[in-house]
């Protein structure tokens, strides 16, 4: 899963719509990810097509995607393969140990 598409669907944990969804994964990243609505909505065909979301409703103005139930799990298990990339990366919080395991 990219990054992109992860932020996508932590926004998505609430039910949102494109320039709302904008702000929500500016919003979720603390300001750290900026995406554009072409960005947005290439990752809201292909989470679609996945299965990963769906969209609750469109009103000819606005189409408001939600999660499925397997782009939440998706959405869990992305989340427990980064916190196992980060606790392999715990003995690398010093300089002098990444120094020493890899010099």
């Amino acid at each position: 899963m990219t990054e992109a598409m992860y932020y996508v669907l932590l926004a998505l944990y609430k039910p949102n719509y494109g320039y709302q969804l904008m702000q929500a994964i500016g919003d979720v990243s603390n300001g750290r990810i900026q995406m554009g609505l072409g960005t947005l909505y290439g990752i809201l065909t292909r989470l679609q097509k996945d299965g990963l979301i769906t969209m609750k409703h469109d009103d000819g103005r606005r189409k408001t995607y939600e999660l499925t139930e397997y782009g939440e799990l998706a959405l869990r298990n992305e989340y427990d393969r980064l916190q196992e990339m980060i606790h392999d990366g715990r003995g690398l919080t010093e300089k002098s140990a990444f120094y020493t395991q890899f010099n």
